[in-house]
């Protein structure tokens, strides 16, 4: 049995003089924040920074201020919006989550009603209970992980700590202030008891961390080496007919899930035919990395001789690059030189 700790206090004073400002958060002793805000910025950070989530989050609820007004939004105009954060699958769960919670009339205020919900998982749930509803939950994120591992030295290797990880966050987590305990952990974890170098000199728990009283805090967690990513091949068309390029939505399920892209084929499974006849013009290939391989994309380029046989012709000037998936983004940042004049 691992030796009780107590943190609660001392972290709970190092973040109330410390808290990052973060746009859909409320202030240490401010009380829980609004769901809404929580949930749309969880949902947004999963697999993405908060750098990059800051300007989508503040755009999202500049356009939908409420979870009614996201709930009504057209789907295209969401992931569009969407475009660039990845993982596109969070938008189209955010679209049909929205839609639950407008219908019912409000958030549930437990984990367990926050779980039935489309798109909610266990870490989601229990951290929009305990931020927004000040529920007393056990919130695990990685920077929590990494928290936990070092105070208790964990050896065992990621991801098969996981459960012990999660039963000692729950050892540690306070009847008060659960809300502001679980932000404290995580900015702990995002900029002191960083991945590398972290900086043990300033850490408020530092009096009892047992990976830095055996100087090996910066070796933890330890992980089980990741297998290397396969490397697939495809091709996308840039279909062009007078000022015009050929423009699809892909299905709504499966890789970029729902969003507008040009037609391509192989590296997704699916073996589709060109968009029409055309002299294709081999442009290059641009790299891209997914979570389960890397893609080399072969960029085609040519005038269509008919009519399109897939998608709809879109005027160059009524493209917005910044609505297209990132890795249409490089596709179309290769093709412009080509397109111009």
């Amino acid at each position: 049995m691992r030796e009780s700790k107590v943190i609660a206090p001392n972290l709970l004073d190092w973040y109330d003089r410390h808290a990052r400002s973060l746009p859909w958060r409320v202030p240490p002793g401010g009380g829980p924040a609004d769901p809404y805000r929580v949930w749309l910025s969880e949902v947004m950070l999963q697999q993405t920074t908060v750098a990059a989530v800051k300007a989508y989050f503040l755009r999202f609820t500049a356009l939908w201020p409420t979870v009614q007004d996201l709930a009504a939004a057209d789907d295209a105009q969401v992931m569009a919006e969407w475009a660039g954060l990845g993982y596109y699958a969070r938008a189209r769960n955010l679209l049909a989550c929205a839609r639950a919670v407008a219908a019912r009339g409000g958030f549930p205020d437990t984990r367990d009603g926050l779980s039935a919900l489309p798109g909610i998982g266990a870490y989601t749930s229990a951290a929009i209970a305990s931020i927004a509803f000040d529920r007393v939950e056990t919130v695990v994120d990685g920077n929590v992980e990494r928290v936990v591992s070092r105070l208790f030295a964990v050896q065992t290797p990621l991801p098969r700590a996981k459960p012990e990880l999660v039963a000692l966050a729950d050892r540690l987590t306070p009847q008060s202030r659960p809300g502001d305990y679980a932000q404290a952990m995580m900015d702990l974890g995002a900029t002191i008891c960083t991945p590398r170098s972290p900086a043990c000199v300033i850490c408020p728990v530092q009096a009892q961390c047992d990976a830095r009283a055996q100087g090996i805090a910066a070796e933890l967690p330890r992980k089980t080496p990741k297998a290397a990513k396969p490397t697939r091949q495809g091709v996308v068309w840039l279909a062009r007919q007078g000022d015009a390029l050929v423009l699809e939505h892909r299905p709504p399920k499966g890789l970029l899930g729902g969003t507008l892209a040009f037609p391509s084929a192989q590296w997704d499974g699916r073996d589709m035919p060109p968009p029409g006849p055309a002299d294709w013009r081999d442009l290059g290939a641009v790299r891209h990395v997914f979570t389960h391989f890397t893609l080399d994309l072969t960029v085609l380029l040519g005038d269509l001789t008919g009519n399109p046989t897939r998608g709809e012709l879109v005027p160059l000037r009524q493209i917005d690059r910044d609505a297209l998936p990132g890795l249409m983004r490089k596709a179309w940042d290769m093709a412009q030189p080509h397109l111009q004049g």
